[in-house]
């Protein structure tokens, strides 16, 4: 029907989430149980399942540790399906079904958690098969977006030298319901390093306060700019932004603060 509108279609789809939808094609050309690291309720994810057979979705390393257990020891085969009742595929059975695995992931994921994953994953299975057969019984490839990697990679770098640049806060600028921008937020809040996730630049106020939203999901408002009102106290901020978010919502909250930090009354921030 298009071709005979002469329409012309162009597929916008990401690239690293049509190498993740490669790769599970590629676990069910061989017959494997494809393993995802992700949120199975995520649109991405729910995307990913729809090319696989068999599937299972493990959110962290908690849930890939259930499963890596019941590979090399067995257990409560209805208590497993319980829990991952929402993540499985239709008739999954864990007792055939994890026999042979492949990893893949979402792509807004931690590298580093899907990394360890895969190490778990590949012990098992060294366990159960020993290190000669265990290649034959599980497979990965990398499906991390660079995008995605290189603001983790940054913010992970603020987190470790935080103390010696002093820093007063990370904003962290992106949608709310971005799960990449959320991830960066994760970074510095379990690091006990100040942050914020905004939105927007209104976020900011001019009666300095912040409105952001929590690891936990709550959009709360709080005083922002500590000691704002001594000219001689200089911000020292660290800024990120989600893989999509716009430069001109980044730069347009930082003009916020650096309004905000001049009607304070100081020089510079």
């Amino acid at each position: 029907m298009m071709d005979a509108k002469n329409v012309d279609v162009v597929d916008t789809t990401c690239p690293w989430v049509s190498k993740v939808w490669n790769t599970v094609d590629q676990h069910q050309r061989k017959g494997m149980t494809s393993i995802i690291h992700g949120k199975y309720a995520h649109e991405e994810t729910v995307a990913t399942t729809s090319f696989c057979e068999d599937f299972i979705c493990v959110k962290d390393m908690k849930e890939a540790e259930m499963v890596a257990n019941y590979i090399t020891n067995g257990g409560d085969k209805e208590a497993l399906l319980k829990y991952f009742e929402n993540a499985i595929s239709e008739g999954f059975d864990p007792d055939t079904m994890l026999d042979k695995i492949g990893l893949a992931n979402q792509t807004t994921m931690y590298k580093k958690e899907t990394r360890a994953i895969g190490q778990l994953m590949q012990k098992a299975m060294m366990k159960k098969f020993g290190p000669v057969d265990a290649k034959d019984h599980y497979w990965e490839f990398d499906t991390i977006c660079d995008a995605t990697q290189e603001r983790q990679d940054a913010i992970h770098e603020q987190v470790e030298n935080a103390s010696d640049l002093n820093l007063d806060f990370i904003l962290v600028v992106g949608g709310w319901d971005s799960s990449n921008t959320a991830h960066l937020l994760e970074i510095p809040q379990k690091a006990g390093v100040r942050s914020f996730h905004i939105n927007k630049a209104d976020c900011i106020g001019a009666d300095n306060t912040i409105t952001h939203r929590t690891m936990s999901g709550d959009i709360v408002t709080e005083k922002f700019i500590e000691d704002i009102e001594n000219p001689d106290k200089k911000v020292v901020m660290g800024v990120t932004s989600g893989a999509s978010t716009p430069d001109k919502a980044v730069q347009d909250s930082l003009s916020s603060i650096f309004l905000l930090k001049n009607i304070g009354g100081a020089a510079s921030s």
